[in-house]
């Protein structure tokens, strides 16, 4: 989230799509509430009508797969009916950037277009260098702030948009004209000043093979409004877990180092070679360009796990920690891929289920079966621990030795967890574990001890494991404190910066002060402040708010980076350094005024992006002694054009791999072209199979958790969702001869499992060209482990194994079934 969960309540316009809040994020809905309560206008456009719909002052349905679409229209709305912010967006966005003339986009494809003939499961990249910027003398972009080049961003933004009118849009979503209008002219009423307008999406964006394009597209319309940085502004992702962000934070994914440093590839092959690959250079003087600290994080992170033993003769310790292949990727779906092949032998399942929560999840269960060992860490037995249990397994023919280690649940536990908002809290421990059961840390710290004593008396490539420091107990448990102290960093020689001595062991104040030179260690610079001398900033609980009284409460718990509640908040201002929003102002700059010019002055409210003065004095001359406000960004600016992206720098619709439709009504290209589609024979897809005639999507539901481990052995919870269903309209019901509350088969490609059909109003069918589309919705918290039946198995063994090139996430939200009555 760039803002927070308080600052839900700012907004006067908020736009649900990819998310059922109120049922699935609940705490959300409690601003969102407010936010009504102050005259917000809700908009939910979802494909099933939800709770959240049945809250909303306006709602509409569309068809699965098909968002890029949707908001691709209201950009073209915007623009052709010049609702935009133009200050904001000629000052603070890249559109004014002038592209390369070799930059191109036709009939489908950007300029750069390779299709991938090897057997790997990209269907193809991009040459991204025809997407460069064109620059001056100085090595600084060109720049048109009038916005009127016709190779500028702005002006290619709006002729790659201009094919999505009403009339097509609505023939691929199955919108209405209508509708389409009704939320295209709410939602950009926000681009004026004083109005904030929020999108809130979860899940039903990001699992798509374009769904990082999709959360781009309302990037690119929060951008041009004017929306990011504001109070009641930004882009926000509801995590469903309470501390997704925390782990991510703390390189959860295989692709980054904690605090979103890179993971380093075998062609980099030394700490000068690795920085250099990874840290920005800007030769513009306005621009922060705020990575180009990465030496200082990844030095000082390299010391917090080696400690002493790294220094700057053995590069820190740099060597000692693995790389991964240069063109490889170690995703999820990779790595099973890998496990099904038989070339992973070993694997440790941690807090998760995969039996059950992998896209194709059968061909998950057989890759089990191939290992020679599988250690199952959780609080409760799951189907991934029993996986040779389970259904067409014989347990004969299965080699996989499990274990299974009993994990304390939350509550057993101290330390802390980061919400989505950013949020660090801290939690101390209740009741103590029961049984067996221990805490993670104290498992993983028993774990690491073994491992070293191992390698202390045998071992090739000793020196990591010998190396590392591994000092976060007190009287033999795992202590979070420690952990925490070694995370936020510490000097580790008497230090001199800015005149003022820091003693050796003393803990960092903030990220500004990490050093290169291997005098401080920070196992996550984001989260250097978190934890100084001043005490534990995630443990305050102080209810008072800013001056400002928005709802940033700066000293309850602790906010990265540095405790700022809303991220690149230096937008929130104009030129000048005062805010578009009076009354719901984030910062401000006061400033002493000496013949029209500032001479002193500071920031009020939150902390800012930086502390440089405003971008202009009074007088509206320009100053050199400021800065960008998107400071994390190379140029300083929010990408409008995005020449990162492995799909294209401008979000295009295609259609999902499995889809109802022969033609994509934009281009003749009907699948992203880069997507990732793995093919063994574990796995499949149908697009316009007449087998599977049927959209099918996944969600959760408020009486179940996850994949259910938590929630299905309770008998209460079961009471109230006591089996697997699949949700349809009145009209497919009657189509397919179904009544409520049947038993029926749903199946697709992949495989098939028995539900009870609910038939319903909230879904409707779709009226996509000439065609009527049908859609079908089924939870994903259901697996044969309970209930003890066994014939209520997981949605994943229906969905495909695709995902998105960026991420790699699956595409479980949008894939195509039949629905037989059985």
């Amino acid at each position: 989230m760039t803002n927070h969960w308080i600052d839900l309540k700012n907004s006067d316009c908020i736009l649900i799509m990819g998310s059922n809040a109120a049922e699935n994020h609940p705490i959300s809905f409690k601003y969102v509430t407010q936010a009504m309560e102050n005259g917000a206008t809700l908009i939910n456009v979802d494909p099933r009508f939800t709770r959240t719909s049945a809250r909303a002052d306006i709602y509409t349905a569309l068809r699965s797969g098909t968002d890029i679409a949707f908001l691709g229209g209201m950009i073209k709305y915007i623009l052709d009916n010049h609702l935009y912010n133009h200050e904001y967006t000629a000052e603070y966005t890249n559109a004014g950037f002038i592209v390369g003339k070799a930059f191109g986009f036709n009939d489908g494809l950007f300029s750069g277009y390779r299709k991938n003939d090897d057997e790997g499961p990209s269907m193809g990249s991009y040459d991204k260098s025809t997407w460069a910027f064109e620059m001056d003398a100085n090595g600084v972009p060109k720049i048109d702030r009038t916005l009127k080049h016709d190779r500028c961003v702005f002006q290619l933004m709006k002729k790659h948009y201009e094919r999505y009118d009403l009339e097509t849009v609505s023939k691929i979503t199955g919108t209405s004209k209508q509708d389409l209008l009704t939320v295209y002219k709410t939602y950009s009423a926000t681009g004026k000043k004083g109005q904030a307008g929020t999108i809130m999406y979860a899940m039903g964006w990001t699992q798509h093979t374009v769904g990082t394009q999709m959360i781009r597209t309302m990037a690119m319309i929060q951008l041009i409004l004017g929306n990011m940085g504001i109070a009641g502004g930004g882009v926000n992702a509801l995590r469903g877990e309470s501390n997704v962000q925390g782990s991510t934070d703390h390189c959860l994914l295989w692709h980054i180092w904690p605090g979103y440093l890179k993971t380093p590839r075998s062609s980099n092959d030394s700490l000068d070679a690795y920085n250099q690959a990874y840290t920005p250079a800007s030769n513009d003087p306005l621009s922060a360009n705020w990575w180009q600290n990465y030496p200082k994080y990844s030095v000082s992170l390299l010391k917090a796990f080696f400690g002493d033993a790294a220094t700057k003769d053995n590069q820190f310790g740099y060597h000692w920690l693995p790389k991964v292949d240069d063109g490889e990727v170690y995703s999820w779906f990779d790595l099973f891929d890998a496990m099904y092949k038989d070339n992973i032998k070993g694997f440790f399942a941690w807090g998760q289920n995969p039996a059950c929560s992998g896209s194709n999840a059968s061909k998950i269960r057989e890759a089990l079966g191939k290992l020679d060992w599988m250690v199952n860490t959780n609080i409760f037995d799951n189907e991934t621990g029993s996986f040779w249990k389970g259904p067409g397994m014989d347990p004969s023919k299965i080699g996989t030795e499990v274990f299974m280690l009993p994990a304390a649940v939350s509550v057993e536990k101290e330390g802390s967890i980061t919400n989505s908002g950013r949020w660090m809290q801290w939690r101390y421990q209740g009741p103590k574990p029961l049984g067996n059961a221990r805490p993670d840390g104290d498992i993983i710290m028993q774990l690491g001890h073994h491992i070293k004593d191992l390698y202390q008396s045998s071992g090739e490539f000793a020196d990591p494991i010998i190396n590392l420091k591994w000092d976060y107990e007190t009287h033999g448990e795992f202590d979070a404190h420690k952990a925490a102290k070694a995370i936020n960093g510490t000097f580790t020689r008497d230090t001199t910066i800015k005149d003022k001595v820091y003693k050796k062991g003393t803990l960092v104040p903030s990220f500004a002060f990490l050093q290169a030179d291997g005098s401080t260690a920070s196992g996550n610079w984001l989260y250097c402040n978190s934890y100084t001398e001043k005490g534990n900033m995630a443990a305050r609980r102080s209810n008072k708010d800013a001056s400002n009284n928005i709802g940033l409460y700066p000293e309850f718990a602790w906010c990265w980076p540095v405790n700022r509640r809303i991220i690149y908040n230096r937008a929130s201002v104009d030129l000048k350094g005062q805010p578009w929003d009076e009354k719901d102002w984030v910062i401000r700059y006061e400033g002493q005024v000496d013949d029209g010019k500032y001479v002193s002055g500071k920031w009020v409210g939150d902390v800012p992006d930086g502390g440089w003065f405003p971008m202009q004095n009074p007088d509206g001359t320009r100053r050199t002694d400021s800065r960008h406000p998107f400071i994390m960004r190379k140029h300083g600016h929010g990408q409008i054009f995005g020449p990162g992206r492995a799909d294209g720098p401008f979000p295009e619709h295609y259609e999902p791999l499995e889809c109802p439709v022969e033609k994509n009504y934009l281009s003749s290209v009907m699948v992203n072209p880069t997507a990732v589609v793995y093919s063994t024979k574990a796995d499949g897809h149908a697009t316009c199979d007449p087998r599977f005639p049927f959209v099918g999507t996944t969600y959760r539901v408020s009486e179940h958790w996850q994949t259910g481990l938590m929630t299905r052995p309770q008998e209460w919870l079961m009471e109230l969702q006591p089996n697997m269903f699949v949700e349809m309209s009145e009209e497919l019901a009657k189509l397919r001869g179904i009544q409520n509350g049947e038993r029926v088969k749903v199946a697709s490609m992949r495989g098939a499992l028995e539900a009870t059909a609910i038939v319903t109003k909230r879904f409707k069918p779709f009226q996509i060209g000439p065609a009527t589309v049908h859609q079908v919705g089924i939870p994903w918290h259901f697996g044969w482990r309970w209930p003890e039946t066994g014939t209520e198995e997981t949605a994943n063994l229906l969905t495909p194994p695709a995902g998105d090139p960026n991420t790699r996430i699956p595409e479980t939200k949008a894939f195509m079934v039949n629905v037989t009555k059985l």
